[in-house]
């Protein structure tokens, strides 16, 4: 079942934003290791008011607990959302990097979506798109926009399959990859 995560929710997420951002999670924390990374994610998954907040987090689990999650915001409040975290490891850990811009005003950025290993290849990831795309339906968003990595061959065919379609080339923090876009039908008045 796909519903909004919960402050109680924020290990889980704070997992799966690691394992969609790789090596980049450890950069966060200046190179202290995994443990370290998952802490800052999970104290960042706890709060509202910024890009890795639960508030902005949609997740799929069962019976026996959270199996994937999918993080998206209003591309228009990315500085304000980013803002708290790039603070934070400023003073925690002396990270003095600036991320590019990601996403800008007119879209909805799914900024990481991940699905337990063992549970990849039965369409959660599918199903959290879809329901990410649902909730943009019914709150009216313009768009959905993410980044894939030019090489990831298998997530570009996942995202076409949705919808989604490539808009142009983006950087991000040295990796080359797609903007993607699922645009919504504009309603006649």
């Amino acid at each position: 079942m796909i519903h909004p995560a919960t402050p109680n929710d924020a290990p889980e997420l704070a997992t799966f934003i690691i394992m969609a951002m790789g090596t980049l999670a450890n950069s966060f924390v200046n190179g202290r290791g995994q443990h370290e990374a998952l802490l800052l994610f999970e104290r960042f998954a706890a709060i509202p008011g910024n890009q890795y907040s639960f508030q902005n987090c949609l997740v799929y689990s069962d019976h026996e607990g959270v199996k994937g999650m999918i993080c998206a915001y209003n591309g228009a409040k990315l500085n304000q959302l980013r803002q708290p975290f790039l603070v934070y490891i400023q003073q925690q850990y002396g990270f003095n990097g600036i991320p590019e811009d990601e996403t800008k005003e007119g879209e909805y950025y799914v900024d990481c979506i991940g699905v337990k290993p063992t549970m990849r290849g039965k369409g959660i990831g599918k199903q959290l798109i879809k329901g990410l795309i649902e909730q943009g339906r019914t709150n009216n968003w313009p768009a959905i926009g993410l980044l894939v990595v030019k090489t990831n061959h298998q997530a570009q065919k996942l995202y076409t399959s949705l919808g989604f379609k490539i808009k142009g080339e983006k950087k991000l923090l040295g990796t080359d990859n797609w903007h993607m876009q699922y645009n919504f039908p504009k309603t006649q008045s």
